[in-house]
């Protein structure tokens, strides 16, 4: 245990460490110096490598673990949402009345008005229309998400206003819902349907690494490009709140890098970005040297890239998830992909071929088979190497592929906060959808852990709320829907490593990260209690009250 010079630049003392290392799993204090942890131990043992200019962190006996690792999120469009109308939990007309207005009379300037997190059934059994939203309000454009993102709805001056007021021919799998008047009804399913009305708010570059993978046009001016830059911190901020030391995030493009280098630039980056380039299926394979050059020009372990992000489907809500067998609601539907089953084996094995990771968003069975095989395609047509591929979501598995996962050495990326009832959404409508034969293997994270794959843990934000905490606590308390279907709940320490040692697999980092122990990056969090002493169901109250990342305070409570 040795540090040279002035002592350490920070010590934690008084903790009940958990460090997710086997071979010494507890301490009462770390020490930290130039940014890596220098030793783990007994309080007296660490005060030993205090000096004059250490700062000391009291964790009174609060749990301190590895930094967070959030496996999957959306770093840029989520840091712009908090400035939006949030709907979470809203239910009824008038309830829903009354906090569009309220918001609206706040904003008086806002070209276009946005809400989030909005419950599919906000109006019970009826399909939200612009005619109920034109009612809350006739004269100002007017969105609102579902809490998916993948369904919205706007009334009629929104619709004008983008255009599409009288439909538009679309790609597979999106849609402008037209109603029986001939004129869109206001429900717009996946990014192609409602793009045009989200450009209206004038965050079209926030949205662009999602919806088309590509780069500003025009290019910002510098006022426009600082602005971003203060949306990127303030989503950068909200990470290092709740714990978060490391993102990878699930949508990109060189703008997204280029912001957050010049972040880092500036003042140093709290958090750790991982920045994937979006592959969509307009493009051609040629476009993936792009990918490449990303990778290469972005290779720190503060901002890096060298991911390709697809989705192969959309969402069971709108019944835009690929499914093997039809919807239990729709009998005659099983959803239409975004690629063929050939062209996903051919992009696989292109993606492969540059050594570059894939992640791939795919809730329905069907979906997370056509993936499957393409990663099997790609190893048989390249040669097996420790390519890691991610498999996003898997809401719905069949027992067929659950083995595939650990044969063909792909990570299972799921959500605690994503089943029907465990956290934020609702059991309806997606238990009906899914259907009663396939509950058993839907959110099947222990049935994949147990079969030998890397299951790593994420919020998928701001589809759901970030907070980590919340998102373990849903993975404890996780309840079957009917007797006898198995239990996919996890243990305390298996949903704490899902966020620390297989995020940090994830990313071919488990080397540096993940774990506290010497030689290891110092990222790590100082919560308010002891976890471990916590019941679960009061696990929501445990806060984060300091987070270091690269020996750096990057939140203090």
């Amino acid at each position: 245990m040795s540090v040279t010079g002035a002592g350490a630049d920070l010590i934690v003392i008084n903790g009940r460490v958990r460090t997710m290392d086997d071979d010494n799993p507890a301490a009462e204090a770390i020490a930290v110096k130039d940014g890596a942890i220098v030793a783990t131990g007994s309080r007296a043992a660490i005060e030993e490598l205090k000096g004059t200019a250490t700062k000391v962190i009291d964790a009174k006996g609060g749990s301190v673990i590895p930094g967070f690792i959030e496996a999957h999120m959306h770093l840029f469009s989520g840091g712009a949402e908090l400035a939006h109308l949030q709907l979470g939990g809203i239910h009824g007309f008038d309830a829903l009345q009354k906090a569009i207005r309220d918001y609206a009379s706040t904003r008086p300037e806002a070209k276009m008005l946005v809400g989030q997190g909005v419950d599919y059934t906000v109006l019970g059994e009826e399909r939200v229309t612009r005619h109920h939203l034109d009612a809350i309000l006739p004269d100002r454009p007017f969105c609102m998400a579902a809490p998916d993102h993948h369904t919205m709805w706007a009334n009629t001056k929104a619709l004008e206003m983008a255009g599409i007021l009288q439909g538009r021919t679309l790609g597979p799998g999106n849609e402008i819902v037209m109603g029986e008047d001939g004129l869109a009804a206001g429900e717009l399913r996946e990014g192609e349907a409602f793009g045009p009305v989200l450009d209206l708010a004038g965050e079209g570059r926030v949205r662009l690494g999602l919806s088309t993978g590509g780069e500003p046009d025009p290019m910002p001016s510098a006022a426009e490009r600082a602005a971003d830059r203060d949306i990127m911190r303030r989503g950068l901020a909200w990470c290092a709140r709740h714990g978060i030391t490391s993102i990878q995030n699930m949508d990109g493009n060189f703008y997204q890098l280029e912001l957050l280098a010049e972040i880092e630039a500036e003042e140093g980056l709290p958090c750790r970005v991982k920045i994937p380039f979006h592959y969509k299926n307009f493009m051609t394979l040629d476009m993936l040297e792009k990918a490449s050059v990303m990778a290469e020009r972005y290779d720190s372990e503060w901002l890096s890239s060298g991911m390709v992000k697809v989705f192969y489907d959309g969402v069971l809500d709108s019944w835009t998830a690929v499914m093997v067998e039809p919807y239990a609601d729709r009998p005659d539907w099983v959803g239409e992909p975004l690629f063929t089953p050939q062209q996903f084996i051919d992009l696989a094995t292109a993606i492969d071929k540059r050594g570059l990771q894939i992640a791939v968003h795919s809730i329905g069975d069907g979906a997370v088979r056509a993936v499957l095989d393409g990663y099997e395609a790609a190893q048989k047509a390249n040669g097996r190497r420790d390519s890691r591929h991610r498999v996003e979501h898997i809401e719905v598995t069949t027992a067929a592929d659950v083995p595939r996962f650990a044969e063909l050495g792909v990570i299972a990326s799921m959500q605690p906060s994503h089943p029907p009832g465990a956290m934020d959404f609702p059991l309806e409508p997606t238990v009906s959808r899914i259907g009663r034969d396939r509950w058993p293997l839907s959110y099947a994270w222990r049935t994949l852990k147990e079969a030998g794959a890397h299951v790593v843990f994420a919020s998928d934000w701001p589809v759901a709320a970030i907070d980590p905490i919340l998102s373990i606590q849903a993975a404890l308390l996780r309840k079957p829907w009917a007797k006898g279907d198995p239990d996919q709940s996890f243990s305390l320490r298996e949903a704490l490593a899902a966020y620390t040692v297989e995020g940090a697999y994830a990313e071919f980092a488990e080397h540096r990260k993940g774990v506290l122990k010497p030689g290891y990056m110092a990222d790590l969090v100082v919560l308010s209690a002891d976890i471990e002493k916590t019941a679960p169901a009061e696990l929501h109250k445990v806060r984060p009250v300091t987070t270091v990342c690269g020996g750096k305070v990057t939140y203090q409570a």
